[in-house]
């Protein structure tokens, strides 16, 4: 098992360190895919499949080893890809990417987690079996929670892969789309901040806590309601 570990840690820091040998200092940034959107724009235009798969590929490797600027990167799939083809290309490569990255954490972190913190991860692992969905999806709409904590906390529980992923490209597609929208007038977003809202933020919040309020309303109201 030492040594399953040592070759993944191994594999995960050369996947590391080619990503950012690829993408140079500053590629990841607003003002740098600004600068290429013409040049890349030209490139799928005279390659669409072998952009399409290239921006899939370096989707997949940011979002699965945590490195900042998966926002940036669904902004560029907007400003190069119509927006049927970027949703499909940006929403199941942050899933493949974040799927990645929580497994990555169970089975690097989740045996020593369990262990050291037995009874808090005995009360996490019940609470994840009767709502685990739910949370999933509320931690996935609401922009507080960072995109990469969610993928090591999710981890460190014992939800299914299959329900991650469901979960996961249900809960990050409203977003997706909006960041998809924005990147179609790419020149005109000055920050981030300028596509969420303060009111938007708000929503997504409301819209991630709908699940859990309403199971715990049906909980508390229908039993009462059948007597």
């Amino acid at each position: 098992m030492n040594i399953r570990k040592t070759l993944f840690l191994c594999a995960l820091l050369g996947a590391f360190i080619l990503t950012f040998v690829m993408l140079s200092p500053g590629t990841l940034s607003l003002e740098g895919i600004k600068t290429h959107q013409q040049a890349l724009l030209s490139h799928v235009d005279h390659a669409p499949l072998r952009s399409a798969l290239t921006f899939f590929a370096i989707y997949v490797a940011v979002s699965a080893l945590s490195i900042p600027g998966a926002a940036i990167l669904t902004l560029l799939g907007g400003a190069l890809f119509s927006l049927w083809e970027g949703t499909v290309l940006v929403s199941f490569a942050s899933t493949l990417g974040a799927t990645l990255a929580m497994l990555a954490s169970r089975y690097l972190l989740r045996d020593w987690v369990q262990q050291r913190f037995a009874q808090q991860m005995k009360t996490v692992n019940a609470g994840m079996a009767r709502d685990g969905a739910g949370y999933l999806f509320a931690l996935r709409l609401m922009p507080l929670f960072p995109f990469f904590l969610v993928n090591l906390l999710m981890g460190l529980t014992r939800i299914g892969v299959c329900r991650y992923w469901w979960v996961s490209q249900a809960a990050m597609l409203p977003a997706t789309i909006i960041f998809l929208n924005a990147g179609r007038e790419l020149g005109k977003v000055a920050s981030l901040r300028d596509i969420l809202s303060p009111g938007m933020v708000f929503a997504f919040t409301l819209l991630g806590l709908l699940p859990l309020v309403t199971r715990r309303l049906f909980s508390r109201f229908l039993p009462s309601a059948k007597k």
